[in-house]
């Protein structure tokens, strides 16, 4: 099989949030998708593994927002390779509240969606929810960002999690253990992750 001929799918990049019992989680998917338009549903995919999933299945709702262009990667790094098990994802970033009381990202963000889950299906790694659409805003002139472009000219990487993940060659340098990023040649004092934020002690030499 040629995985890779899946890279050839065209997808967006959309931050999906959700809270329940007083515990915010957000992550960085690509798997949200309009599947019906009356009355207009989504469907989105979460790995079993991030807290998101569990704070989903007890609010019984989630937010999905568009990420713009222009987001920077420390955003991206944030709410795509930092857990909710250890970080409050909203801490110090802009955000707002849908009407259900459900957070979400502001800054960067082209549209957002409000939703009630009407069913889940188990897809071994992931489960896939079905919401239908309660509130849709459009927040930005933005251009949306595609998975594609994020590749290409953010130069980001993909999480163990997603289900588009494929490991990469290993190249000569270093490599964080925290997110996977890897930065060639020397690694200087105080140097941070600019995918996740982690310091020079979360990285480990790679041979090439």
């Amino acid at each position: 099989m040629d995985l890779q001929s899946f890279f050839k799918m065209n997808y967006g990049l959309y931050i999906v949030t959700s809270q329940a019992d007083g515990q915010r989680a957000g992550c960085v998917v690509n798997t949200l998708s309009q599947v019906t338009a009356e009355p207009p549903k989504l469907t989105v995919a979460v790995s079993k593994q991030n807290v998101t999933t569990d704070v989903i299945r007890k609010a019984g709702r989630f937010v999905g927002a568009v990420l713009g262009k222009e987001a920077d990667m420390p955003l991206i790094g944030r709410f795509g390779f930092r857990s909710s098990r250890d970080l409050d994802k909203f801490d110090g970033i802009s955000y707002a509240e849908d009407e259900a009381g459900i957070p979400y990202p502001t800054d960067h963000i082209v549209a957002r969606y409000s939703c009630r889950v009407v069913d889940e299906v188990d897809l071994g790694t992931h489960v896939l929810f079905v919401a239908e659409v309660e509130e849709a805003v459009t927040l930005s002139e933005e251009e949306p960002m595609t998975y594609a472009y994020y590749h290409a000219v953010k130069k980001g990487k993909t999480p163990k999690n997603a289900p588009s993940y494929k490991p990469e060659e290993k190249k000569g340098g270093w490599r964080c253990t925290v997110c996977g990023y890897q930065k060639e040649g020397s690694l200087p004092a105080g140097f941070k992750c600019p995918l996740c934020g982690a310091g020079v002690d979360k990285f480990e030499r790679v041979q090439g």
